[in-house]
C-alpha cells in the first residue's frame, strides 16, 4: 500500500499533501484487519518507516556498486508499475547531491558502531519484556525502561559489559533520588543517565512506536498553595455530598434504586406483629437477597438481653444464600460478623431491608446449601428503578408474567425423585443430531446448574442442542442448512490428547453433506469445565465464525485453530478441490462482535443463545458485528432466564423424570 500510494520522491512523511494517501492506507488496513482507531498513529509511523526502508533498498541495490560508488542505473523493470520514469530521475538526482551523501555517511557510521549494542537479534523490546515477565511469573504488566534496556544488552553468555552496568546503576541511583513533585525534567530516567541529545517524543528502552503520549509521561510541576487549597476544598465538598447521599438513601429505605422487581419480591412497607418468615437483603454494593429467616416483631423485643439498634428488628437466620456477606450489625455475643456464621442464631437487621414472606418453598435441600453471590448473572444485579417499572405496567395494564414457571415445576418434580440421592436421568439423542445415537445422562449437578444459574456442563449444553433440533430445526426444515458437532468429542482436552479421533469425527460429519452449503455449530469448551464459546464452521466456503462472549480471539486456543484448519484442508482434499499451493492455508476466520458476558458464569448461556439466534435468522453467514435484530452489549437477565425456562419445559415434556 505504501509503495502504491506514496511516491519515492517524498522525503518528509509529515507533509500535509500526503494526508489523502495516509487515509487510503489506513482505510485499507481497517478493511483487512480488526484494529482500533487509536492505533492509527502507530500504523502510519510504521508505514513511514517502510517507505524509508524501500528508498534505502532502491539506493543500495540499484544506485551503488560493490564499492559504494554511485551508479546511474535505469528504472528497474520490476518496479515500473510503482515508479514513473520522472519519479526515478528525481530520486536519482537527490541521491547525487553532496548534502545527501553527507547525511548518509553520518548515519551509516552511527549505525555501524552504537555505543551500547542491542544484543537480542530480531526480538523487539515488547516481546523481550513479555518473556521476562512470564519467566519471572510476575503480576506486573511492564518493566522500568532502564531495566528493559539493560536486559536487551545481555549477551547469550549472560555477561553484562561494564559500561552498560554503569548506566544501569546510575538509573537506579536517579530513581531513588527523584522527588516527583519537585522534578521538572520531562525526560525519562534512562535518557538522563545516558545524557545524550534527544528528539521530541522519544522514549528510550521501549522500542518502535512507543511515545511519551502513549505512556502518559507528562512534565510535572509543583502545585501552588492556591491549587492545593482548591483540591482540598473539592475533596471536602465531595465528602459532604457523599454524606448527604447516604442520609437520603437511609431516609428513602433504598426503595427507589433497588432491583426488587427483577428478583420477584413483593415489598411490604410495614411488618406485621409477631413472628413472620422473611427474606433478608443488603443494599451495598447492590440491592440483593442474601438469606432467609424469621422476623420477630414484638413490642419490647431484646437481642441477647440488650436493646435493638434503632431502625432494626430481631431476626433468626435460617438460610444463608451469601455466606460471606457482612452482617449489618455484628453479633457481640457470638462474635459473628458473616451471615454464614449466624445461621441458627438471632441478629439485628435493618427494618427497610426485611421483606416479609417467602416467594418459593424453603424445604429444598439444594437451596439449603446456599447460593454464592458470584453465581448470579450480572444482569440480575443491575439497578432498575421500581417507579419506572410500575409506571410501564400501569400504562399497559398487563399482568407480570411469572419468569420462573417451568423452573418451579421442575424443582417440584425433582423433589419427588431419587436424583438427590445420586441417580441420573437419560436424555435420548437421535443419530441425526450429532452423527451417532446415545443417551445423555443428567444428574443432580446438571439440574442445579439450570435452577440456580451456575456454570453449564456439557450435558446441559447437549440437551439444549436437542431442544433446538426438535423445536426449531425440525419444524422449520433447517436441518438441511445447519448441523451440530458434539462438544464432548471436540473440546480442547480431546483435541490435545486425541487429535486424530477429533479429526475423524468432524471430517465424517462434514463429508456426510458435501452436496450443499451447511453451517456446523461447535460449542467449544476449553476443557475441565472451563470457558464456553461458539465456533460455527462453513466447510463448503471454508469460513469459520468465532463467537466468544469474553471477546478473545482464536489465537487464545492455537490447538483448536490448528485442528479446525487441518479438518477443512482434509475435507477439501476428499472433495478433490484443487487450490494453488500458496493458497492452501487461505481459510477465513471471522471474529464476530457478539454480546459480551459480564461475569465468569454466563458463557454457556451466551453460547446457547448464539446458536438459537442464528437458527432464528436462518442464515449460514454471521455478520462481523452480529445480527441487527439481536445486537446488544450484553444479554439481560430475562434473555438468560429464557434459556433456562426452555430447558426446564423441554425436560418436563420429555417425561424422563
Amino acid at each position: 500500500m505504501v509503495r502504491n500510494e506514496v511516491p519515492i520522491t517524498c522525503d518528509n512523511w509529515r507533509n500535509k499533501q500526503l494526508n489523502e494517501a495516509k487515509d487510503k492506507i489506513w482505510s485499507e488496513i481497517k478493511r483487512c484487519f480488526d484494529i482500533e482507531e487509536n492505533r492509527r498513529d502507530h500504523c502510519l509511523k510504521l508505514a513511514g518507516k517502510l517507505l524509508r526502508g524501500f528508498r534505502t533498498f532502491l539506493s543500495t541495490t540499484f544506485l551503488r556498486d560493490t564499492e559504494g560508488t554511485f551508479v546511474d542505473a535505469e528504472l528497474p523493470s520490476k518496479y515500473a508499475s510503482l515508479i514513473s520514469p520522472k519519479e526515478w530521475e528525481t530520486f536519482k538526482s537527490k541521491r547525487k547531491t553532496q548534502e545527501f551523501k553527507s547525511v548518509s555517511e553520518t548515519n551509516r557510521q552511527r549505525a555501524s558502531s552504537p555505543a551500547y549494542l542491542y544484543r537480542k537479534g530480531r526480538v523487539g523490546y515488547g516481546r523481550l519484556e513479555q518473556s521476562i515477565l512470564t519467566k519471572e511469573n510476575s503480576s506486573e504488566t511492564s518493566l522500568p525502561a532502564h531495566v528493559l534496556w539493560k536486559e536487551a544488552r545481555v549477551g547469550k553468555d549472560g555477561k553484562i559489559k561494564e559500561d552498560v552496568q554503569q548506566i544501569f546503576e546510575k538509573c537506579e541511583t536517579l530513581s531513588q533520588s527523584i522527588v516527583p513533585y519537585e522534578d521538572t525534567d520531562c525526560r525519562s530516567i534512562l535518557s538522563r543517565a545516558l545524557d545524550v541529545p534527544e528528539y521530541s517524543g522519544r522514549v528510550r528502552g521501549k522500542g518502535f512506536g512507543i511515545t511519551q503520549k502513549s505512556l502518559n509521561i507528562k512534565k510535572q510541576k509543583t502545585p501552588s498553595n492556591k491549587e492545593l487549597q482548591q483540591t482540598l476544598e473539592a475533596l471536602k465538598a465531595e465528602v459532604l455530598e457523599l454524606r448527604k447521599e447516604r442520609e437520603r438513601d437511609r431516609a428513602a429505605g433504598f426503595k427507589d434504586t433497588s432491583d426488587k422487581d427483577s428478583i420477584n419480591c413483593n415489598f411490604q412497607p410495614t411488618i406485621p406483629e409477631g413472628i413472620s418468615p422473611c427474606h433478608l437483603y443488603l443494599a451495598r454494593p447492590t440491592y440483593r437477597m442474601v438469606g432467609k429467616g424469621k422476623v420477630h416483631n414484638n413490642l419490647g423485643e431484646l437481642l441477647h438481653t440488650k436493646p435493638l439498634p434503632t431502625g432494626s428488628l430481631k431476626v433468626s437466620v435460617d438460610i444463608a444464600l451469601e455466606k460471606d456477606a457482612l452482617l449489618p450489625h455484628p453479633d457481640d455475643v457470638s462474635d459473628a460478623t458473616l451471615l454464614g456464621d449466624a445461621i441458627g442464631s438471632f441478629v439485628a437487621w435493618p427494618t427497610d431491608l426485611i421483606i416479609v414472606g417467602y416467594e418459593t418453598p424453603t424445604k429444598s435441600k439444594a437451596k439449603d446449601k446456599g447460593i454464592a453471590r458470584e453465581i448470579e448473572s450480572v444482569a440480575s444485579q443491575k439497578e432498575i428503578p421500581v417507579a419506572k417499572k410500575t409506571e410501564i405496567s400501569k400504562r399497559t395494564g398487563a399482568k407480570k408474567k411469572n419468569p420462573s414457571k417451568y423452573r418451579a415445576c421442575l424443582h417440584t418434580y425433582l423433589e419427588t425423585t431419587d436424583i438427590s440421592d445420586g441417580c441420573v436421568r437419560l436424555i435420548p439423542m437421535d443419530g441425526a443430531i450429532f452423527g451417532f445415537e446415545y443417551a445423555e445422562p443428567l444428574g443432580k449437578e446438571d439440574f442445579d446448574q439450570i435452577l440456580y444459574h451456575t456454570q453449564l456442563s456439557v450435558g446441559v449444553i447437549n440437551t439444549y442442542m436437542r431442544y433446538l433440533y426438535d423445536k426449531l430445526m425440525g419444524p422449520r426444515g433447517l436441518e438441511q442448512r445447519f448441523s451440530f458437532l458434539n462438544p464432548m468429542k471436540t473440546n480442547l482436552t480431546e483435541m490435545i490428547r486425541k487429535p486424530d479421533e477429533v479429526r475423524t469425527y468432524v471430517v465424517e460429519r462434514f463429508m456426510a453433506d458435501t452436496d450443499r452449503e451447511k453451517l456446523f455449530f461447535l460449542p467449544f469448551n476449553t476443557g475441565d469445565g472451563g470457558h464456553w464459546l461458539l465456533v460455527a464452521i462453513n466447510p463448503f466456503k471454508e469460513i469459520v465464525y468465532y463467537l466468544d462472549s469474553l471477546h478473545n480471539d482464536w489465537t487464545t486456543y492455537p490447538a483448536m485453530k490448528t485442528i479446525v484448519d487441518t479438518i477443512i484442508q482434509t475435507v477439501r482434499a476428499q472433495r478433490k478441490i484443487q487450490v494453488p499451493k500458496r493458497k492452501a492455508n487461505n481459510i477465513t476466520w471471522n471474529r464476530v462482535e457478539c454480546p459480551r458476558q459480564r461475569n465468569n458464569i454466563d458463557c454457556g448461556y451466551y453460547t446457547l443463545r448464539f446458536m438459537k439466534e442464528t437458527l432464528l435468522m436462518d442464515r449460514t453467514d454471521i455478520p462481523s458485528d452480529y445480527f441487527d435484530e439481536y445486537r446488544c452489549a450484553y444479554y439481560s437477565k430475562d434473555q438468560l432466564d429464557e434459556i433456562k425456562e426452555e430447558l426446564c419445559q423441554f425436560i418436563i415434556e420429555l417425561q424422563v423424570l
